[in-house]
């Protein structure tokens, strides 16, 4: 069984900075494109970044571009998100996707994704 799991979120103030892990487990996505998505309350569920199976191409929201950077260790089966000078508007359920089945990375069109967790950065 497949499972993604997210974890590294938490409580942290503007400018402050937190690093979101996501473990995969039940099959290799060595050879898969990977990626971040939030949703805030009352909002949907938007790309964050994105990065492709060996990591040499990396995708990022305009919002995040600059202070976010994904990066993946495929001995590991993990990928990252390094988050950085973070503003309130970045609060939201971080969710893990992988196995991009079709279209842009920025797309919603994986077929695997984590349960999410929390990030809320306070002002």
């Amino acid at each position: 069984q497949v499972q993604l799991v997210e974890s590294g979120g938490g409580l942290v103030q503007a400018g402050g900075s937190l690093r979101l892990s996501c473990a995969a487990s039940g099959r290799s996505f060595s050879s898969s494109y990977m990626g971040w998505f939030r949703q805030a309350p009352g909002k949907e569920r938007e790309f964050v970044a994105a990065i492709d199976w060996r990591g040499g191409s990396t995708y990022y929201a305009d919002s995040v571009k600059g202070r976010f950077t994904i990066s993946r260790d495929n001995a590991k089966n993990t990928v990252y998100l390094q988050m950085n000078s973070l503003k309130p508007e970045d609060t939201a359920v971080y969710y893990c996707a992988a196995d991009r089945l079709y279209g842009a990375p920025s797309s919603a069109n994986y077929n695997y994704w984590g349960q999410g967790t929390q990030v809320t950065v306070s002002s």
